[in-house]
């Protein structure tokens, strides 16, 4: 499901606990609702509340965290990229060949992360990382600068082949199912005990209705960061068209 698909049943869960509550305190004996249990249920509710409070900072601090590291990991992916380019331009006329491989591995990195911002019409073959290995291998230096440049160019390439296929096995979610499904059951309970002592006319139903729209907003935007090469919050493409469209120059 996508993050908007999750974060409107998480909506419907919260908003419909709020008005379950509010339904029971018509339906409830009146010694169901004395001073004592009302007591009781703020200090439960109270518990539950902070309870839920710690996981949301939990699932924000790891959607973040997860986030960074991935935007980190692809401008120095872009930073190495053009790096290995200026160093085979300085190897000589024979690593051409090699730079124009290079482009197209690159071109194939931001096809596969980003679908929509690559040229999806023209997918570039795979297996061109290792391609790009072999023909780097296959270079005859001729100086000691040369073998120099061959060695670190080597060094590199392994480097991005590392951190393209690190990037592709998290492309999943960071954020555990079970892990969600209880807080939004501790957001639903909380609604519940809302709706349970509100007083039911509209103004009460409108800011339990803003309550439950800012919760499901808010989780709302913890999945988007989870997702980070899609959706409204994804990491930008940027680096590393900036380094593409400086390839071979």
């Amino acid at each position: 499901m996508s993050p908007i698909e999750v974060s409107n049943c998480i909506f419907l869960c919260v908003f419909g606990g709020a008005l379950l509550g509010m339904w029971l305190a018509s339906v409830l004996p009146e010694h169901h609702l004395s001073a004592e249990t009302k007591d009781l249920v703020k200090l439960s509710i109270g518990l539950i509340g902070t309870m839920a409070a710690l996981l949301l900072g939990l699932l924000v601090a790891s959607a973040k965290s997860s986030y960074d590291l991935r935007r980190s990991e692809l401008t120095q992916m872009a930073a190495n990229i053009s790096f290995l380019d200026r160093g085979l331009a300085h190897y000589g006329p024979e690593s051409a060949e090699v730079r124009g491989i290079l482009k197209i591995a690159v071109a194939q990195m931001i096809n596969q992360l980003w679908p929509k911002v690559g040229d999806g019409g023209s997918m570039p073959p795979r297996g061109q990382g290792d391609v790009l290995y072999d023909k780097i291998q296959g270079l005859t230096p001729h100086s000691d600068a040369q073998r120099a440049i061959q060695s670190q160019a080597e060094s590199v390439v392994v480097n991005l082949a590392q951190n393209r296929l690190l990037l592709i096995a998290q492309s999943g979610s960071s954020i555990s199912t079970p892990f969600l499904v209880v807080v939004v059951l501790w957001l639903t309970v909380l609604f519940v005990s809302f709706g349970l002592f509100a007083p039911r006319n509209a103004t009460a139903v409108v800011t339990l209705l803003v309550a439950a729209i800012s919760v499901s907003g808010a989780l709302f935007l913890i999945l988007e960061l989870d997702q980070p090469f899609s959706g409204m919050i994804q990491i930008s493409s940027a680096p590393l068209q900036n380094a593409l469209s400086a390839l071979g120059k």
